[in-house]
């Protein structure tokens, strides 16, 4: 789905985490709708090296290393209007706390510090919903307390308190995003597969709240965060004005592949003693463990969010229903023989 009108200034933007699914989807309509974007990000494997390769293609050179290196950010930076940060430790099972806290605080921090030595205007960070923590009761919203549970969702916190310290010299906002989903996105492949398959379980009740944002809406949001007066100083959370089960989510995929949703339940509590043992064994051996407790946040985890804040300041609205965007994803894991 492309852009629908071009932005009201043009700028030179940085977007850190290219090779990532946000990353990369953002820096291919950042330039579609005219903006030069200064992309880095770091090719960990072959689906982050096939992203790299098709921004390449739309001559968009992706700058790899690390936030970390001496002079690496201040060079990104340079000339740049806007930050939009996105790289982050996120999944990495088989590495110490410390190594989250290096990437996701430090070298924000790093990122940060170039932007304001080099004159940017306006720096936006990628948090997440994780610092929200467990399912509360009701709907939050970006003046809800965090509680983050894991050391991904309490690097990302800490990193968020990098960027407020950090206001009063450039303009800053920050952007809490939820589930994404579409085109390029290798996180839902496995559902997709398993629904597709007839051979997706579902663990647990299924009635567990979500509310995804479609991966082109979201780009909107922060295109919006970079660029609108009224973001300044501000938090939002960006998700979608749908909000569904995981049945309904899972019945949504399963109409979009034509397929009927698998009848099969089992329990979680296996599963969660499973992750536990898992992870027990193969993190401290360095290893990914084959499964873990956040991935069975999918099927427990209830988020229900306001949308109002984005919508008032920002006059933002999410333009894709779930029942569409699946389908124009599960069309894209077909074109390119994943389904």
């Amino acid at each position: 789905m492309a852009p629908s009108s071009k932005s009201v200034t043009e700028m030179k933007i940085l977007v850190t985490g290219t090779s990532g699914f946000i990353g990369c989807r953002l820096a291919q309509i950042l330039t579609e709708l005219g903006h030069e974007v200064v992309a880095t990000g770091r090719s960990a494997n072959s689906v982050e090296t096939d992203r790299v390769r098709s921004l390449e293609k739309l001559g968009i050179r992706v700058i790899e290393g690390s936030l970390l290196e001496p002079g690496f950010a201040a060079n990104l930076v340079g000339k740049c209007d806007a930050v939009i940060h996105l790289a982050a430790a996120q999944h990495e099972g088989n590495v110490p706390d410390a190594y989250f806290r290096e990437v996701n605080v430090e070298g924000t921090r790093a990122l940060m510090n170039a932007a304001v030595n080099a004159g940017v205007r306006r720096f936006v960070y990628g948090s997440t919903i994780g610092i929200y923590g467990s399912a509360r009761n009701g709907e939050l919203d970006e003046s809800s307390p965090p509680h983050p549970e894991n050391i991904y969702g309490q690097t990302k916190y800490e990193a968020e308190q990098v960027v407020l310290q950090h206001a009063s010299k450039l303009e800053i906002c920050i952007a809490r995003i939820s589930e994404t989903f579409g085109p390029g996105d290798f996180r839902l492949l496995k559902l997709f597969r398993a629904i597709d398959r007839g051979t997706f379980p579902m663990l647990g009740s299924g009635e567990n709240l979500r509310q995804v944002i479609y991966v082109d809406d979201l780009a909107r949001g922060l295109l919006l965060a970079a660029e609108h007066p009224a973001a300044v100083g501000q938090t939002f959370v960006f998700a979608g004005n749908e909000v569904m089960t995981t049945n309904a989510m899972v019945a949504q995929i399963a109409a979009a592949l034509g397929k009927r949703p698998s009848r099969l339940r089992i329990p979680v509590w296996p599963f969660r003693w499973a992750a536990a043992v898992c992870e027990t064994i193969f993190r401290p051996l360095g290893l990914q463990p084959p499964l873990t407790q956040r991935r069975l946040d999918f099927f427990t985890k209830s988020f229900v969010f306001s949308t109002a804040k984005y919508a008032s300041l920002l006059g933002f609205a999410p333009r894709t229903k779930f029942s569409d965007g699946a389908a124009i994803t599960a069309q894209w894991y077909r074109e390119n023989g994943l389904l």
